[in-house]
């Protein structure tokens, strides 16, 4: 919000302080639901949680990814979700975790699937009464793997490019479903439907999924260009980058 601030980007006529919200820092589990964690949970707390690592392992991975250890350390989970920063790790992670937001406004709450959340540049389905109270992650599938990679110039920049990535595999060893969602291609998360399109059904070889991250990089995403990298160059990396991260999730799920 200061960078925006700064720049004039965002030109707020009031600002509110939500820390002494101290009821919706939290993380609770529930074994048959999965995990709720609290909007005004810190990032660092999250990325340092064992139940975290154990029951959100996408979310663990991207983690460090998330700008520095100081702001790690003061920023909040539902902080950066509501900002929708379109090359920030944590919206990605979260659609790819297949969350659901709990967003509310005296006049009541609601939940809204992660994927529908992010509706454009720096925009949210929330609406200007409501605020981001909690996320729930679910339970992984079963066989269930998963993956977070991403390129910038400098550990803790901003991504040029960023993926996460979760699979999961039926009995005779197939791709049975796939979440794959980029970062800093578009106005938002970006989820790569036709990349699954080409997973679902088949065995994960390489040509197979290498094939996916063909699709991904020549049919799912319309990179900008910036300062930063080309389109052409972010296009390239899309590629390379699900291809990668497609490899590791399926091992992973062989290793469980």
């Amino acid at each position: 919000l200061i960078p925006a601030m700064n720049f004039r980007l965002a030109q707020p006529r009031r600002l509110i302080d939500l820390n002494p919200a101290a009821d919706l820092a939290y993380l609770r589990p529930t074994p048959a639901e999965g995990l709720h964690i609290g909007a005004m949970t810190r990032q660092g707390e999250v990325e340092r949680s064992d139940l975290v690592k154990t029951m959100a392992p996408l979310l663990h991975e991207a983690m460090p990814f998330v700008a520095h250890p100081q702001i790690r350390n003061r920023g909040t989970i539902g902080g950066s979700l509501a900002h929708a920063d379109p090359a920030a790790e944590l919206p990605a992670a979260m659609v790819a975790s297949g969350a659901r937001f709990q967003v509310g406004s005296r006049h009541g709450t609601r939940w809204i699937d992660a994927g529908e959340f992010f509706t454009g540049l720096f925009t949210t389905a929330l609406r200007p009464t409501e605020l981001l109270l909690a996320v729930h992650l679910p339970p992984p599938p079963e066989r269930c793997g998963h993956a977070f990679l991403e390129v910038s110039r400098r550990h803790g920049d901003y991504a040029l490019v960023g993926v996460a990535a979760t699979v999961w595999l039926n009995a005779g060893g197939r791709c049975a479903g796939a979440r794959v969602v980029l970062l800093s291609v578009g106005d938002g998360p970006v989820s790569a439907s036709g990349a699954v399109e080409v997973l679902v059904r088949e065995a994960p070889t390489a040509e197979v999924m290498r094939a996916a991250a063909d699709r991904a990089a020549n049919g799912d995403v319309d990179p900008p260009s910036d300062i930063h990298a080309s389109s052409d160059y972010r296009r390239h990396l899309v590629g390379v980058l699900v291809r990668r991260a497609l490899s590791r999730a399926f091992e992973r799920v062989q290793i469980a």
